[in-house]
């Protein structure tokens, strides 16, 4: 074999090591999840502390405005709902899973709200972005309602996912920005009581 093969021969096989490297540093095929529980300061905590997560935007969800402020938003002047974007490597994570942690940390029942916050704009929902998350998410709430953990109907929508719009920056992991003032919301909203009421320790 001449110099010239050797080199290109060798020069071919540093490739191929190099893109099999490249292929297991690979994070993988990263899914996104969107869900609307009242607050979206307090639906950011729970997800972000998930074992495959890779990133949580808070922001607004199944209206048809465009470019919607909070103000507008929490006027109740808009269609749109506080909302949660969910990125997650389903092979660390299930769509399932992240569906628990979501009924965790709401009321699942209230039909005007979520706790305090009063509102269609704070109503609950789930909103699938697949003909999976959509099956997944009609199971899940048909076996929370046969759980016997409310005596109540589930009132949590399912709704195919419009344009995620992410809110101003400041909303943006405000428990880290604002901790002090995030923990007095979440506990004079009453989800901390609720949560642990029908939850205890498993929330």
């Amino acid at each position: 074999m001449s110099l010239k093969k050797v080199i290109v021969t060798f020069a071919l096989v540093a490739l191929f090591s190099l893109a099999r490297s490249a292929r297991a540093e690979d994070p993988g095929i990263q899914a996104r999840a969107v869900f609307a529980g009242g607050c979206f300061w307090c639906m950011q905590p729970p997800f972000d502390h998930v074992d495959g997560v890779t990133a949580t935007v808070v922001g607004y969800a199944g209206g048809t405005q465009e470019n919607p402020t909070y103000g507008q938003v929490s006027a109740g002047e808009t269609t749109h709902r506080e909302s949660i974007e969910v990125t997650y490597d389903p092979t660390k994570v299930t769509y399932d899973e992240l569906l628990e942690v979501f009924w965790r940390n709401i009321n699942p029942v209230q039909t005007d709200g979520q706790f305090r916050d009063v509102g269609t704009q704070y109503t609950s929902a789930i909103f699938y972005t697949s003909e999976e998350q959509r099956n997944a998410a009609k199971a899940s709430k048909e076996a929370l309602a046969k759980s016997g953990k409310f005596d109540k109907p589930i009132a949590t929508a399912i709704l195919p996912a419009t344009k995620f719009w992410p809110a101003e920056e400041y909303h943006q992991k405000y428990y880290l920005k604002n901790p002090l003032s995030y923990q007095f919301y979440h506990f004079v909203s009453g989800r901390d009581s609720f949560e642990h009421r029908i939850w205890g320790d498993a929330r």
